[in-house]
């Protein structure tokens, strides 16, 4: 719906509609259906989240905002505050977990040639010498 009312006033509802074969009655039933009660939720979480994200340091990820969000008596669950904090574009700070890489192959760096002639082929089990043999006390 987001993509009909951005792209209405070049193109038109109707002809987006057909392209996207869907009917125009959806749309404008869809922009004028109030919002879910997931959604009108969703809109107060965000700012509790926020707020809370601000108020510590912007340091909380989802376990400690959820924490702190059940102490102020607003019971949510992790995944929803997860969900929530991606759409906002929030993350905690990750502590401990630093890589280190000390290698970066180039596309375009020189490879080392192969002066043995290596081949990569193991022989099929169809080829002699490949038969199977019995284990012991089969």
């Amino acid at each position: 719906m987001r993509f009909i009312t951005e792209h209405k006033a070049r193109w038109g509802v109707e002809p987006i509609c057909r392209e996207l074969q869907v009917a125009p009655s959806s749309y404008y039933a869809a922009i004028a259906r109030p919002p879910s009660a997931r959604r009108r939720r969703d809109e107060v979480l965000k700012e509790a989240i926020r707020r809370v994200w601000d108020g510590h340091r912007r340091v909380y990820g989802a376990d400690k905002v959820r924490a702190q969000l059940k102490r102020e008596e607003t019971p949510v669950a992790r995944c929803t505050v997860e969900r929530l904090m991606r759409q906002l574009g929030l993350r905690g700070v990750v502590r401990g977990k630093t890589s280190v890489r000390t290698t970066v192959g180039g596309e375009t760096s020189d490879r080392p040639l192969d002066l043995v002639a290596r081949q990569f082929r193991a022989p099929g089990r169809e080829r002699p010498g490949c038969s199977r043999q019995p284990r012991p006390g089969s």
